[in-house]
């Protein structure tokens, strides 16, 4: 099941700190210490730190990944949330591509039906929190999701079985051209009797021709 093992409790502070992430240094580490030090100390904004290994922005010692340096880049940081939610709710996107647009009854319902009804309602709620919260901040139309594998082989086979069709046409078109041509030849045969010069004149004829 690829649903994310953390969420927020509230999500009143998220765009700040996304927003101080961007213009801040990338720590060496991200940890309570960092939060702390962006102004953000409450035991509900610690949880982000969960939420941003869910959406691989760090590693799970805390590490800031190669994600996280693109999320710094604010042309890209909008693209960059949306490709971690995608990867994030993996699953919620593998049974509605425009999951990103569910609204949150929806989204508590299909996270029931993804956790087989392991979750409680509680934990639901702040999922489906969470979430549509995070959504907010990403572009789905620039984050396009990655092809299945099976789709991209049969993508695959199916162009070169279109080359060689093509190919094959071609060389049929060209072929048929070239039989289609005509050919008069008119032969002035020698006054002879014999047999031998007219064998060798058709043998001749048939070598250069055929």
């Amino acid at each position: 099941m690829a649903l994310p093992t953390a969420y927020l409790t509230s999500a009143k502070n998220l765009e700040s700190i996304l927003n101080a992430l961007k213009t801040a240094k990338a720590p060496d580490v991200f940890n309570q210490k960092f939060l702390e030090s962006l102004e953000f100390k409450s035991s509900s904004d610690r949880l982000i730190t969960g939420v941003l290994k869910n959406l691989k922005f760090l590693s799970d010692d805390g590490r800031p990944t190669q994600r996280y340096f693109e999320f710094l880049d604010q042309t890209q940081s909008a693209r960059v949330i949306a490709d971690g939610v995608r990867d994030s709710y993996a699953d919620l996107f593998a049974v509605n591509i425009k999951a990103n647009l569910l609204g949150r009854e929806d989204l508590i319902n299909k996270f029931r039906t993804l956790s087989q009804g392991q979750l409680t309602d509680s934990v639901l709620d702040k999922m489906a929190l969470t979430f549509t919260s995070l959504v907010k901040f990403g572009d789905f139309d620039a984050s396009k999701a990655p092809a299945k594998p099976e789709e991209a082989e049969k993508k695959d086979e199916a162009k070169t079985e279109e080359d060689s069709s093509t190919k094959a046409s071609a060389g049929h078109a060209a072929k048929k051209g070239i039989s289609g041509l005509v050919y008069n030849i008119e032969l002035v045969l020698p006054e002879s009797r014999d047999p031998a010069v007219y064998d060798a004149l058709f043998k001749s004829l048939k070598e250069h021709l055929l």
